[in-house]
């Protein structure tokens, strides 16, 4: 899971006010954050000639970590290969976005494009 650290840092730093903060401070404040964010799962999809973004999945701090810890493991064992996209989000702000390409074939395709969802 130390990959989620990078795509936090800057919120982290942004929600204490300065990036000279204890590191205690920091770490308390992005498990924090972390914890009541959700990730939406988008994968890469040719459309007329173009790309668009398909939603998979949008997970909530209680269904998040097993993604957390093993993002392609988990991707490529729901939805097989694909360029697929994970977007962060704390409430309404947008934290940052992470890209994974696991190999395999897809088997997303036949997935309906879910309604986004949005944290109240």
């Amino acid at each position: 899971m130390d990959w989620v650290w990078p795509l936090y840092s800057e919120y982290v730093f942004k929600t204490l006010g300065t990036d000279e903060a204890p590191e205690a401070a920091q770490e308390e404040t992005f498990v924090r954050l972390l914890g009541a964010s959700m990730v939406t799962v988008l994968v890469q999809e040719p459309w007329r000639g173009s790309v668009r973004f398909k939603r998979l999945a949008v997970l909530g701090p209680e269904t998040m970590f097993d993604l957390l810890n093993a993002p392609e493991t988990w991707l490529e064992s729901r939805f097989g290969g694909g360029k697929f996209k994970l977007n962060f989000h704390h409430g309404m702000h947008f934290v940052a976005t992470r890209n994974f390409k696991p190999p395999g074939p897809p088997r997303w395709t036949d997935l309906p494009d879910i309604e986004p969802q949005y944290a109240q």
